[in-house]
């Protein structure tokens, strides 16, 4: 069985509260270690998820990297901080990803993608996403200078991953998943709103289909291999929390995803839970559950890359 990483955000927690953490999980052992409780007060405590919690996770060798909404920490594998980083256009960051020696970063509130350099250790690049029409522009700039965008949050992008294709990026409201092939930004496929984690998988795309509580599959075929797996669902009598606004947080939604095979993927939901899917079986074959706390969502999700 494997073994993951996964971070969480507490929606509408309050100042004084623990609002999120990060939790190794053994589905081998069913147990769950949580490594970091975080419970910073320094942050803006408006809205539902704003600058609460932790998000994505990314690893080079012995080093985990982990994105806060305007931060980005480094731990060593027993989670000692060994250093941070802040940047004037890192805002309401959601997933992170290495490529080729670059951890870039979803900066949500800037509708831009960041990349800050693992051997230089700073950020040294920036592409801000304009939509104009049906199409989307993107922007070049220096995070390390002035004359970057403004902050606006008009797309909300959450994903972003890289292969040698390219850079695909999507978000609550960029319409699906957008292509970056060094030059220009396309839709590479069309996706429900409200989408989180869209990433390539297969042939096809694979995501959170936040809205309508599963995880999916979407290939290029005559759709016999689509699949739409389905969180876990609770009793609501043993959920705490349950009667927030469903605008804050709610039971069922589905965040958090990761790869684990090229049949064998993990989903999180509210709330926090980790499922893993076998989609060549169409199978759903075990969850944790870290929290009764509808208000606990997943965030980040990753296998753990240590013994």
């Amino acid at each position: 069985m494997v073994k993951l990483i996964a971070s969480s955000v507490v929606r509408g927690a309050e100042q004084g509260q623990s609002h999120g953490g990060v939790y190794v999980i053994d589905f081998e052992t069913q147990t769950i270690n949580q490594t970091i409780d975080w419970n910073t007060s320094g942050i803006d405590w408006q809205g539902r998820g704003w600058d609460r919690g932790l998000r994505g996770i990314a690893f080079d060798g012995e080093q985990i990297f982990i994105a806060a909404s305007d931060e980005l920490f480094q731990y060593t594998p027993d989670f000692q901080l060994i250093d941070s980083w802040r940047n004037p256009y890192l805002k309401h960051c959601h997933e992170i990803n290495i490529f080729k020696r670059t951890l870039y970063l979803t900066s949500t509130g800037f509708d831009s993608i960041l990349g800050f350099d693992l051997d230089r250790r700073c950020f040294n690049w920036g592409m801000y996403i304009r939509t104009e029409g049906v199409k989307y522009n993107p922007s070049i700039f220096d995070p390390q200078n002035e004359g970057g965008p403004m902050m606006l949050n008009k797309l909300h992008l959450n994903n972003v991953s890289c292969n040698d294709n390219g850079m695909y990026i999507s978000g609550l409201r960029s319409g699906g998943m957008l292509h970056f092939n060094g030059k220009s930004v396309n839709m590479a496929v069309e996706l429900p709103p409200g989408t989180h984690n869209a990433q390539p998988f297969r042939d096809g795309v694979l995501f959170n289909d936040s809205e309508a509580d599963v995880l999916r599959y979407t290939g290029r075929g005559e759709g016999d291999e689509d699949r739409a797996m389905c969180v876990p669902k609770y009793d609501p009598e043993k959920l705490t929390n349950i009667t927030v606004d469903k605008r804050l947080a709610r039971a069922g939604f589905a965040r958090g995803l990761c790869k684990i095979s090229n049949s064998l993927v993990a989903g999180g939901s509210s709330p926090s839970t980790v499922t893993l899917h076998d989609l060549a079986k169409n199978k759903t074959l075990a969850s944790v559950q870290l929290s009764n706390d509808v208000r606990n969502a997943i965030h980040g999700l990753e296998v753990w890359p240590y013994s």
